[in-house]
């Protein structure tokens, strides 16, 4: 019996997308609420969270390199119809980043003042930042493994379980910071330390309902023996093998972005605390290219793991139009309706102006990002994943770090001229991403072959020892 109760390859983009899209967009409602509540406190704190949760987003990235690989490497064996491979490669990835994330949040938590003060941090946002990031760095293992399990989910095609956990995990979140920032009910009023600890402990409980549901959905389908036996080598090479280059691409671009964020934290804290609220925003208008592009994503898996190479290329293509009219739009309308959305935020009009100059500025650059989100994800499906790696680090620090010091900084354009360096970015790689994937070459560095060969082997095997 087969453990996958759906075939996702003959699902709609639409069908497999739209959960995603909620899931990807509650994420981001939980990180407004954070911020939206937290502005009612004081706009020092928002700042202080921004900048430590800026670092979060790099050690993210060393628990989504294990994710990627995972999503990639179950879409690729279940389109094979190889079960017990897609099996193995699940709690590998599971153990892999339990280990990973337990290392990353003794790190964060030890070494969180260094860390910041590298940052230059403004001295007065210093200890808030810090109780932030001692308190949601601490328990960045649930993270690690709120995305490898939510990875297996979706490459099954469950993709409604990890969006409903999302839900749930945000309603707590929502009801733990109106506690615990503001001391309703009687609880203590603790600020920026009511955001960390209503943040954690949502998380945890969504860990432990996103697990129950693993097992529920694929009974038998985890082989925990496996681990037992011997080291796993082959899933940690596969893993690696996709994983380390997509791990390189989300460092550069965390890294520059890093780099960029201590630019502007020396144009002082107006200008970071109104790139915070701007990102805040925008990010409803990146959702659509991140959930179409991890849709493509699974769907390529499965059709790549499948041998239907055409009608992958043909896929990726029609999301990328998709994606690139949707955010256009979306962006025009924030654009359109930018000084009521800052307003929600901050009454700060030096805050608004501002911001509202940025959103004109991002209708030219979502666009640019639809290219990266959506190509990039498809040439990882197809096993493509060091040419992403290779243009990332070169526009990201050559373009995007190289002009936002010299518009932002030498030229004086403050936040615009790091816009407008973002852009560039964004837009140089996307049209190379598109070029690399109308070349096709991808169709030969795919994983089917290596998962195919290993079908063959073990069907050979069975054959000899029935002969016998």
């Amino acid at each position: 019996m087969s453990h996958t109760k759906k075939n996702v390859a003959k699902l709609s983009l639409f069908a497999l997308t739209w959960p995603i899209f909620i899931e990807i967009m509650l994420h981001m409602l939980m990180g407004n609420a954070d911020t939206l509540m937290l502005s009612q406190y004081s706009d020092e704190a928002v700042a202080a969270v921004g900048v430590s949760n800026q670092i979060m987003s790099v050690i993210i990235v060393m628990f989504g390199f294990v994710a990627t690989g995972t999503t990639i490497l179950v879409a690729q064996y279940l389109g094979a119809k190889n079960h017990q491979g897609a099996g193995q490669v699940a709690v590998v990835s599971i153990v892999m980043n339990i280990i990973a994330g337990l290392l990353l949040s003794v790190l964060l938590f030890g070494f969180g003042r260094p860390i910041l003060t590298a940052m230059n941090l403004p001295q007065e946002l210093m200890e808030p930042a810090l109780i932030y990031l001692q308190i949601v760095g601490g328990f960045a293992f649930v993270q690690a493994v709120i995305m490898t399990i939510g990875a297996v989910l979706k490459s099954h095609g469950f993709t409604k379980d990890v969006m409903y956990v999302t839900f749930g995990m945000n309603l707590l979140n929502v009801f733990g910071n109106y506690v615990l920032i503001f001391g309703a009910f009687g609880a203590p009023e603790l600020g920026v330390m009511g955001v960390a600890a209503s943040t954690a402990a949502s998380r945890t409980l969504g860990t432990v309902v996103l697990f129950y549901l693993l097992l529920k959905r694929t009974p038998d389908f985890l082989p925990w023996k496996y681990l037992i036996a011997a080291f796993p080598k082959r899933e940690v090479r596969d893993l690696l093998k996709i994983g380390v280059p997509t791990a390189g691409e989300h460092l550069a671009y965390n890294g520059s972005q890093m780099v960029i964020t201590i630019f502007i934290a020396s144009m002082g804290t107006v200008a970071l605390t109104t790139r915070v609220y701007a990102l805040n925003i925008i990010m409803f208008a990146l959702l659509f290219s991140i959930a179409i592009g991890q849709g493509t994503q699974i769907l390529i898996g499965h059709m790549i793991g499948e041998k239907r190479y055409e009608e992958a290329y043909q896929r990726c293509l029609r999301s990328l139009w998709i994606g690139i009219a949707v955010s256009t739009f979306v962006s025009i309308m924030f654009f359109t309706f930018s000084e009521q959305l800052f307003s929600i935020f901050t009454s700060n009009q030096e805050i608004i102006q501002l911001g509202s100059l940025l959103l004109l500025l991002t209708i030219l650059l979502e666009p640019g990002r639809a290219f990266n989100l959506i190509v990039i994800n498809a040439l990882r499906a197809a096993g493509d994943v060091k040419f992403p790696v290779y243009i990332g680090i070169m526009s990201m620090w050559g373009v995007a770090v190289t002009i936002s010091y010299a518009a932002g900084i030498w030229l004086g354009f403050g936040l615009v001229g790091i816009w407008i360096a973002m852009t560039l970015d964004e837009w140089l790689r996307g049209i190379l991403m598109l070029r690399r994937w109308n070349s096709k070459k991808w169709k030969k560095m795919s994983f089917t072959t290596d998962i195919r060969e290993e079908i063959e082997d073990s069907n050979s095997e069975k054959k000899s020892e029935a002969f016998m």
